[in-house]
């Protein structure tokens, strides 16, 4: 399974990102698909999670903020669309993969990419 991360970036406090994750090597049905961040001297931590069945779930911080999809016009690229910004969402986000159910433990995943910089200024 590889990982490719792309559409991170710089913006103002209040604005918008869309991140993409086009993984190669895997079927949906079978992987859950997750996005960690980390930021500066922080340790990397869940975001949001798309399980084997199409369900999502979200770290409270970017519930009702943070959108997490599959892309229909993109085969194997799932996107994480990112509103309302805030300068505590600056964090380098890492698209993650496991064969089998979502947890927020980051060492249960074994596939990472490359990470995508997001920076959020107020």
């Amino acid at each position: 399974v590889q990982l490719v991360e792309s559409g991170g970036g710089s913006v103002q406090a209040g604005g918008s990102l869309r991140l993409s994750c086009t993984a190669s090597g895997y079927t949906y049905n079978v992987y859950c698909i997750a996005w960690f961040r980390q930021a500066p001297g922080k340790e990397r931590e869940g975001v949001a999670f798309r399980a084997p069945d199409g369900s999502t779930t979200y770290t409270d911080s970017v519930r009702g903020r943070f959108i997490l999809s599959k892309d229909n016009n993109a085969r194997n690229t799932v996107l994480l669309q990112m509103n309302s910004l805030k300068p505590e969402d600056t964090a380098m986000y890492y698209c993650a993969a496991r064969r089998g159910p979502c947890y927020r433990d980051v060492s249960v995943y074994n596939y990472w990419g490359q990470g995508t910089q997001v920076t959020v200024s107020s």
